[in-house]
């Protein structure tokens, strides 16, 4: 029985998929929910695994092209597994009537593709044969650090750039299309958003000191470590409470106000930024925080996180200072409007009571739409969060 293999629904925000690598060929005996083939969107990479056991009799789009919802891409033809091994005989037979002849073309393909290239998707397979590339010899961008076609296409040309150029290599590298997509998400936030940016400062000492105090029970108890982006996702959610226009989002003339607190949580990965999601951050308590960014964090380095992961977002927090950077302006994420940025911590010289002290320090930013957030708002929104992070025992009690 003939099944067909479809592109996954893909939600009204992403229209279309691009094939990044087929792991199986025409002919190839699958098991159910065995991936067949790495789809990538706008914003994730999707795996599409088989429906049923059987032989893959058909692959109807091919690596690179453009797919959309729904869309049949191969068929399966289900309970035939046995198809495969089957034909296994017959090859022994021709061979043996056929020696001399059969020799040499096992030996012709080691030559351009080592024996490690029989792991590589069928594109990047071609790809190293053509052009003389030994696959060992290429860093992979693709999902689990695969080597994919563009790499080995762009690790030629790069070769060749090196040794024409001499001192002045160049070398052209394509888009992914998730970078593509935040392109084009940047320039729309900055053409459709009268965007601004407030600033303050936070003295994280009594943080720091509450953290060194209480981490290793809190270990112990939630087996996950008390990080600052929990105080600051709570500070957050807290704030977004109080100041709701924080918290709304433009639709044509209306505002629309949400009363949950979904927050969008940066998260860098090779492919670009994601910002998952962490919904309904001001009912969640600080272990719960924890763990959450900490399985995105995971989700996103092993590429595993999924669409319904990062949909929908009513503010976003993004923390610059993991890289160092002291100072920034974030961009909003539309339709959200906006966001809040974090950096490094220094100690810097402050006067605290009269007295001048060395305190840990962090410039906090909010960018904002301005269209429906005054100033007044967002400066307010700031030191609401600079009192919570200040007297993070009033945080806990919710004050």
């Amino acid at each position: 029985m003939a099944i067909e293999v479809k592109v996954p629904v893909l939600p009204e925000s992403v229209s279309d998929a691009t094939i990044a690598s087929w792991h199986k060929k025409a002919g190839d005996a699958v098991k159910r929910d065995e991936n067949l083939l790495d789809l990538e969107t706008d914003k994730v990479v999707l795996e599409v695994p088989s429906p049923v056991d059987g032989v893959l009799k058909e692959i109807r789009f091919k690596e690179g092209d453009t797919v959309t919802s729904q869309q049949v891409i191969a068929v399966i033809e289900e309970g035939a597994v046995a198809a495969a091994p089957a034909a296994e005989p017959a090859k022994p037979e021709a061979s043996k009537a056929e020696a001399p002849k059969a020799e040499a073309p096992k030996s012709e393909p080691a030559k351009p593709v080592p024996a490690a290239a029989d792991s590589l998707p069928p594109g990047a397979r071609f790809a190293a044969a053509t052009s003389g590339v030994n696959p060992a010899d290429v860093a992979g961008t693709g999902r689990r650090g695969m080597v994919t076609k563009e790499d080995i296409v762009n690790y030629a040309s790069g070769k060749t750039a090196g040794v024409a150029g001499g001192a002045r290599p160049e070398e052209r590298v394509p888009m992914t299309r998730m970078r593509v997509r935040i392109a084009e998400r940047l320039m729309q936030s900055k053409n459709s958003i009268a965007m601004l940016t407030s600033f303050n400062e936070v003295n994280l000492a009594k943080v720091m000191e509450m953290r060194k105090e209480l981490q290793d029970d809190f270990v112990k108890t939630h087996g996950i470590k008390l990080g600052f982006m929990s105080f600051f996702a709570k500070a957050a959610a807290n704030a977004l409470q109080r100041h709701p226009i924080i918290n709304a989002s433009v639709d044509g003339n209306d505002i629309i106000y949400h009363g949950y607190a979904d927050i969008s949580i940066a998260v860098a990965t090779d492919k670009g930024l994601v910002t998952p999601v962490l919904r309904n951050v001001e009912r969640m308590g600080f272990a719960e925080i924890e763990q959450g960014i900490a399985d995105y964090a995971k989700k996103a380095r092993d590429g595993k996180l999924g669409l319904d992961d990062l949909q929908g977002g009513t503010f976003t927090i993004t923390n610059g200072g993991t890289f160092g950077s002291l100072m920034s302006t974030p961009i909003v994420n539309p339709p959200q409007s906006a966001i809040l940025g974090m950096h490094a911590i220094k100690e810097r010289a402050i006067v605290e009571n009269g007295q001048v002290i060395a305190a840990p320090m962090m410039y906090i930013a909010l960018s904002y739409d301005h269209r429906i957030i005054d100033g007044k708002d967002a400066v307010l929104f700031l030191v609401d969060i600079k009192n919570q992070l200040e007297n993070p025992h009033r945080m806990l009690l919710g004050m």
